[in-house]
């Protein structure tokens, strides 16, 4: 389970890269073009059932044929890698606050997630907690993993991007059923006490749970979840009626584009990925999809729990209104450590 169920952390999740030769650098009017694809782990294979099916439109339409470069990896990793020079054209990261990272670097316009439906948002998910077989913790809720006795594994919010979206969905379950500041810090702080181990990212905190049989219980993207089972492993989980929408954007790397000469066939494969066809993909991931028609399909209904209460990162004022409350230095997160001894 340890590597179906970590692999879009925001730590080092085992980068990897595939390349297809033979194309020009150099775009428009040319019969070649390449661009360079640069996403988090779990897309992969969503982004290679899609791919031939946009190559392919793309050669009917402009007579062009497209070849991809495509790296995978933890968010915060791959996000690090284009700051640091990996020359992505199109960017599809676990999370905003990762891709506003690249817009700071100069690398993305601002206004980026007006460019796209959905303000950038291509694929979604949830917040699920794992339990151990046949839950013997007897754990339903967000609340119960405050309990006495009940032992919780997630990764530390100052290093991993599903850490962060981990505390935001157990913040969130207070502010959502009528509690305020105080409440929500009094709970997430019973919560981190019954954490034994901070892992540096999501897939040390999956192994502690998954290989080492630490604690009674563990967070994780729910399309992690559907990802160990369609390798066939055995997962107990909860998805909580109150929760997150773990937003996952896509955004054009201007300058990157601007260099290689790609921008139509960049922008031309982020629209098709909001298509019908390119959605469906994602649902069959275990991500929930951004486009409505497809969220309201058979398909996608049969799939995914109804969440009654969903909140979002627009609600917190933003990622870099969260990241200064929450998990800069001296912030929320540093003094919930503090209270606990860390």
């Amino acid at each position: 389970m340890s590597v179906a169920l970590a692999a879009c952390s925001g730590g080092n999740a085992g980068d990897s890269a595939t390349e297809t030769p033979g194309a020009s650098p150099v775009a428009a009017n040319k019969p070649n073009v390449e661009l360079t694809l640069v996403s988090f782990a779990v897309t992969k294979a969503a982004h290679e059932a899609i791919i031939p099916k946009f190559v392919e439109k793309w050669k009917q339409e402009h007579n062009q044929t497209v070849t991809f470069k495509q790296s995978y990896g933890g968010s915060g990793s791959q996000t690090r890698a284009v700051i640091d020079g990996l020359e992505a054209d199109i960017l599809h990261l676990a999370l905003a606050g990762d891709t506003e990272k690249v817009q700071k670097a100069g690398l993305i316009e601002p206004g980026w997630e007006k460019e796209v439906p959905n303000n950038g948002i291509v694929s979604k998910s949830v917040a699920a907690i794992i339990t151990r077989p046949g839950n013997p913790k007897g754990i339903k809720t967000w609340q119960d993993l405050a309990k006495d006795g009940v032992k919780l594994i997630t990764a530390d919010p100052k290093t991993s991007g599903i850490a962060r979206w981990n505390f935001l969905a157990l913040w969130n379950s207070v502010i959502k059923t009528g509690g305020d500041d105080t409440k929500a810090t009094e709970f997430v702080t019973k919560v981190f006490q019954n954490v034994p181990i901070l892992t540096k990212d999501a897939r040390e905190a999956t192994d502690a749970f998954a290989k080492q049989g630490q604690g009674d219980a563990l967070i994780n993207y729910e399309n992690e979840v559907f990802l160990a089972q369609q390798k066939g492993e055995k997962v107990e989980y909860i998805i909580p009626d109150v929760n997150i929408s773990i937003d996952n954007p896509i955004a054009v790397v201007d300058k990157n584009v601007d260099k290689h000469g790609n921008r139509e066939v960049a922008e031309g494969f982020v629209k098709f990925l909001y298509t019908p066809e390119a959605q469906e993909e994602f649902v069959k991931l275990g991500f929930r999809p951004a486009n409505a028609e497809v969220a309201q399909s058979k398909a996608a209904t049969d799939k995914f729990p109804k969440v009654e209460t969903l909140g979002t990162v627009q609600e917190f004022g933003g990622w870099e209104a969260i990241d200064k409350k929450f998990f800069a230095d001296g912030a929320i997160f540093d003094k919930i450590q503090a209270k606990r001894g860390r």
